[in-house]
């Protein structure tokens, strides 16, 4: 993600304060010049870091502890309240059209990702409003990018309107929105030519678009890897075309991520959308608050549950449920699970949603090995349909079979089978309320547990298994400490030891913390 190195920086300064009362006037200078570095350090160009540094001072120096929070909190609150104003403070949507089609723009540099966000902008619209899209290719420079865009359309069966390279932009946009008011198409996107650098020609190419297709959107596509720069493209392009909004892509690589906090302040224009990787479904609408929280190791578990909500079917997810209710459930359910939870993006970057995770010291070099995935795939395959569906079918001369035609060793195969059968019986245990006997199978002692936990048995557990059903199987990724069935090796993963340890005390608390609510509900 790109703003680890910046999380990292300001986790560092905000321990710096523990165990103080009250924040001094040295405390608050001292730290407020370490968010400075760090800022800097980001790529967050000069004039909006000394109005982000003064506004904190201002707010945290003198500043008196209230509602039990120490100053770590306070200045957290501080500084999380002053990025999400940089930030934009509220969600912009789509400018939509009182009458069709609503007209799209796309504008920015050449490499910056207006193709591909285009088609991922199209998709989106589809997915979540049932639009109507279509999408005209005017960059009339690049036969790649027309060849693109149309890959694109076929991929998310969107119609894309083309005139090759021999007619100019003006003309292709005209006879394309002509296309789609007689189509009744509801959205047009149209995908502009960009350069290298700003110049005259490209601005004036893009002002005779605008000027004919006066679309409710230009949004402007800035490549988040461009550091400090992304802030003077944003700037010149608002000055030429009045842009309404900002896209930022590449937000999951390898940059410094000031970008995001540059260019909403020096235009004056929301980010609406981030592309937060290749595939066609990689794009968030920006949520300032929520990318806050994300910068500061806070988590995001909104963007996380919407994730989860897009990619998991509510009829599945039911029967899920009822398959480990019954524990019926099978390597067909694993296989289809493990698409899901693959669709919903890195597992890497969804266990930084969740809040306290981001910034711990034994994620930090995580990574899901995609060949292990391979490898518990290449083992399911290998099974024969009545071996998926059936499980205990798997004797020793099976197991061996199937070890040679998936490519593993017989140790493998038995491994993994025995790790999938704990965490059958584990969710058994979970979505029946047998609390005592989950924990058993996770190696834990129910009798060494603290006192203060609920009883769990007997206990309604509806809101739990709604939480299940709901999210699909159990974040199994990170079950994987000492005495626990190694679930994060069935995805791939690596989550041993202190993470795995962490991992489950948290789920723990959450689940009394829920389980008191509940109760007290009830009363």
């Amino acid at each position: 993600m790109a703003f680890e190195s910046l999380t990292e920086r300001l986790q560092g300064v905000f321990k710096n304060l523990r165990g103080k009362k009250k924040l001094s006037e040295k405390d608050v200078q001292e730290v407020t010049k370490e968010i400075r570095l760090a800022l800097l350090e980001a790529d967050v160009a000069l004039p909006v870091v000394k109005t982000f540094i003064k506004r904190v001072r201002e707010r945290a120096i003198g500043h008196e502890i209230i509602d039990t929070l120490d100053p770590t909190q306070q200045i957290v609150k501080i500084v999380n309240e002053e990025l999400t104003e940089i930030l934009g403070s509220e969600t912009a949507e789509i400018e939509k059209s009182p009458k069709i089609p609503t007209i799209i723009m796309m504008a920015g540099l050449q490499g910056a990702g207006k193709t591909t966000f285009a088609g991922k902008l199209a998709n989106k619209l589809i997915k979540e409003g049932n639009a109507r899209p279509m999408m005209i290719a005017a960059d009339i420079y690049r036969p790649a990018a027309i060849d693109q865009l149309k890959t694109l359309g076929q991929q998310i069966n969107v119609p894309v309107f083309d005139m090759g390279t021999d007619h100019s932009a003006v003309e292709i946009v005209a006879n394309g929105l002509a296309q789609a008011r007689e189509n009744r198409n509801d959205y047009v996107l149209i995908d502009t030519a960009g350069r290298l650098q700003i110049d005259e020609k490209l601005m004036e190419e893009l002002r005779d678009v605008k000027a004919l297709a006066q679309p409710n959107e230009i949004l402007l596509v800035i490549d988040s890897m461009i550091g400090q720069e992304a802030a003077n493209v944003a700037d010149e392009f608002n000055k030429q075309l009045d842009i309404t909004g900002v896209v930022l892509t590449k937000i999951d690589g390898d940059t410094r991520g000031g970008a995001a906090l540059s260019v909403r302040e020096i235009t004056g224009k929301p980010i609406k959308f981030t592309g937060t990787g290749e595939k066609i479904t990689d794009i968030e609408t920006f949520h300032p608050d929520r990318m806050s929280s994300r910068i500061l190791g806070m988590g995001d578990l909104l963007t996380l549950i919407e994730k989860a909500s897009q990619e998991y079917d509510a009829q599945k997810s039911a029967e899920l449920a009822e398959k480990m209710r019954e524990n019926t459930f099978d390597f067909n359910d694993f296989i289809d699970q493990l698409d899901q939870v693959q669709n919903m993006g890195p597992m890497e970057d969804l266990l930084k949603m969740i809040p306290g995770m981001a910034n711990n010291p034994a994620l930090k070099n995580f990574k899901v090995d995609e060949r292990e995935i391979a490898r518990k795939r290449a083992i399911v395959s290998s099974m024969t349909p009545q071996e998926r569906e059936n499980p205990d079918l798997l004797n020793p001369s099976r197991r061996r079979r199937i070890a040679a035609g998936s490519g593993n060793s017989f140790v493998d195969v038995n491994k993994f089978i025995k790790d999938f059968n704990q965490a059958k019986s584990m969710m058994q245990g979970v979505m029946s309320g047998d609390m005592d006997k989950m924990m058993r199978q996770m190696g834990v002692n129910p009798n060494a547990m603290p006192k203060n936990m609920p009883n769990l048995d007997g206990m309604d557990m509806s809101a739990l298994e709604g939480m299940m059903g709901q999210g699909g199987m159990p974040d199994m990724s990170a079950l994987g400490g000492a005495g626990m069935p190694d679930m994060s090796q069935m995805f791939g993963g690596g989550l041993k030891g202190k993470v795995g340890e962490f991992a489950m005390k948290q789920s723990m608390k959450r689940m009394a913390n829920k389980m008191k609510k509940a109760k007290k509900k009830r009363k």
